[in-house]
């Protein structure tokens, strides 16, 4: 308990109520750099020694006071640089969704960036947050349109990490109005109720905006335990009939008219409603908010809205009269204000940041930092405050010692994480500063990449129970729905290739010197490695465990360091660097965070 100097507050039943007003002021550390590399892990793309003698110095809460106002780092903006590149080689001015994926990996890494004269992104955090946020408000390139889009997720990714530090009611309006969300999930054009055309308002966002991203499927307690009838069954938090109020709701909404008459693309207006937008994919529509056009909104019924005790809208019901932009703000005002909105997101975030299983406890003191931010104003949806609690929270910072069962804390790494963490702890860069697209993809590898998942549900589901133990005794695991019997395999063998082929000064493998391939220092700690292979491991675990790595695990790996003699090349100090790379980043200890 020595990360706080109030301990007997932080740990007293007393807590549960006085969390976070009284306990977060408390923290302090951290006091190892165990410690700090643990909460690196949890809070940026994988901690580097740089990083770890940094926040040792300033401590916890300077160092989120820092990551709080870095300037954000943006996506499009590299797309703006990489078309106005000459063509030379053939190609190398082409702006695709690949090229959004090297904006996203030259973010994430904090590598020189080409387009802004090799500045390096320092909104570790934020960036991690965009992430998390990016797997909850789910627009992806599997849908048709926007695989040729990349503009549009460039700029979808750009108000994530713009809105992650923001208020919650903020970010969902942003969301709603997105043109990549409103393709995605098929609100743009959606029209008002004509029964003598048989047509009926698009139903699909006005579903999710609920089920995925804010109130769920059930009615919550505020720790985020399911409220249950007398039957003791979940409680449903809406109905079919709220369904329908929201989709007449978003009714009426359509591409942002920005330069649309001195552009190539036809207005939106009532009679090109349908057949109106931009014809290029670098059009301002793209990443313009949506504009009504009053004729096709319903604004002459009544909607059955979210009912729900202290509800402002009486019975939950909006009245008609109102403008697309006044039953917008209503609807998106009664979610926001939904009971289950806090311990729902709470979760969520936790789940994406810290631990898979969090407590009731745990949930329930960030759910009331979402709905208090303790501040003079009491401020609602404060995501700054709440990111700030989920990671200052004694669960986040102690860890399994402070849970009931230390067993069920941690998380499975997601898969582009473990290589983030690789590149980000070995000082990976490319010759040019862009990052090279594999192929096959991403995603076919590893599982996963930003906006590239395969529904709107995600790679995986936050209540994805891992058949066996996990499931029997009743544990989530959400990222074991992507740790498939495919990439258990693929996920190493990419691993080795960027391990064993892509290292600074390698020509051992094709394009291992090529301008865009990403190489890890493999040479930086080559001399402690064959001078001490113990120092070695010693180094390692604190930078890709945390100091957490087994006595059994340390020994193995020492032996397997010691095993490797052969130094006639002069390269045995790399070669047992690269060995203990690719075993610890593949161990079963590794993959776990905790």
């Amino acid at each position: 308990m020595k990360a706080f100097t109030s301990n007997w507050l932080c740990t007293s039943v007393l807590a549960l109520v006085l969390w976070p007003t009284l306990c977060l002021a408390q923290i302090a550390g951290p006091y190892s750099d165990a410690e700090a590399a643990r909460f690196l892990a949890q809070a940026t793309y994988g901690p580097t020694a740089t990083d770890i003698v940094h926040l040792r110095q300033v401590g916890y809460q300077a160092w989120l006071n820092e990551q709080l106002t870095a300037p954000v780092s943006t996506q499009k903006p590299y797309l703006d640089w990489v078309a106005g590149l000459p063509n030379v080689p053939d190609g190398n001015n082409t702006v695709n969704d690949d090229t959004r994926m090297e904006a996203w990996w030259i973010n994430a890494l904090g590598t020189p960036d080409p387009s802004r004269a090799k500045r390096v992104a320092t909104d570790q955090l934020r960036q991690r947050v965009a992430f998390a946020l990016s797997e909850i408000f789910v627009v992806s390139n599997a849908n048709g349109t926007l695989a040729n889009e990349p503009y549009a997720l460039a700029s979808w990714h750009d108000m994530l990490a713009a809105d992650a530090f923001g208020n919650y009611r903020s970010l969902l309006e942003d969301v709603t109005k997105h043109p990549a969300m409103a393709t995605y999930l098929s609100m743009l054009a959606n029209q008002k109720a004509d029964p003598t055309q048989n047509i009926h308002p698009d139903e699909n966002y006005a579903r999710e905006v609920m089920q995925l991203f804010s109130v769920g499927l059930v009615q919550l307690n505020p720790d985020g335990t399911p409220k249950l009838d007398a039957s003791n069954q979940p409680i449903p938090t809406y109905d079919q009939t709220a369904v329908r109020g929201m989709a007449a709701v978003f009714t009426g909404w359509n591409w942002n008219n920005t330069s649309c008459a001195t552009g190539s693309w036809t207005c939106c207006a009532v009679d090109t409603y349908t057949n109106c937008g931009p014809s290029d994919t670098n059009d301002p529509a793209w990443w313009s908010p949506l504009q009504p056009v009053a004729d096709f909104h319903d604004s002459t019924s009544d909607k059955q809205l979210l009912n729900y005790p202290g509800v402002a809208l009486s019975n939950g019901i909006l009245v008609h009269g109102g403008n697309a932009q006044a039953e917008m703000t209503a609807a998106l005002d009664n979610i926001f204000n939904h009971p289950n909105v806090g311990p729902f997101i709470a979760r969520r975030l936790i789940q994406r940041l810290v631990t898979s299983n969090p407590t009731p406890g745990y949930v329930h003191h960030i759910a009331q930092v979402f709905a208090d931010d303790g501040s003079s104003a009491h401020v609602r949806g404060n995501l700054q405050a709440v990111v700030q609690a989920i990671l200052l929270d004694p669960e986040a910072v102690i860890g399994a010692s402070y849970v009931p069962n230390p067993d069920a804390y941690g998380k499975l790494r997601e898969p582009l994480l473990k290589l983030t963490h690789l590149w980000r702890a070995m000082a990976a860069v490319s010759q040019n500063g862009r990052v090279d697209t594999p192929y096959p993809e991403w995603e076919s590898d590893y599982g996963q990449a930003p906006l590239r998942s395969p529904s709107v549900f995600n790679f995986f589901k936050p209540d994805f129970q891992q058949p066996g133990e996990l499931r029997q005794r009743g544990l989530f695991g959400p990222e074991f729905q992507i740790h498939t019997a495919t990439t258990a395999v693929s996920i190493p063998n990419d691993i080795f290739h960027r391990i064993f082929c892509d290292y600074a000064t390698s020509t051992r493998c094709y394009s291992s010197n090529g301008p865009n391939t990403m190489s890890i220092n493999a040479d930086r700690d080559a001399a402690l490695a064959l001078n001490n292979p113990a120092g070695l491991v010693d180094l390692y675990n604190l930078l890709f465990m945390s100091g957490q790595m087994s006595s059994f695990m340390h020994n193995t790996l020492l032996t397997r360091l010691n095993a490797l003699a052969d130094n006639s090349a002069g390269d045995l100090g790399r070669q047992r660097v690269q060995h203990a790379l690719y075993l610890i980043i593949n161990s079963p200890e590794y993959s776990v965070q905790k």
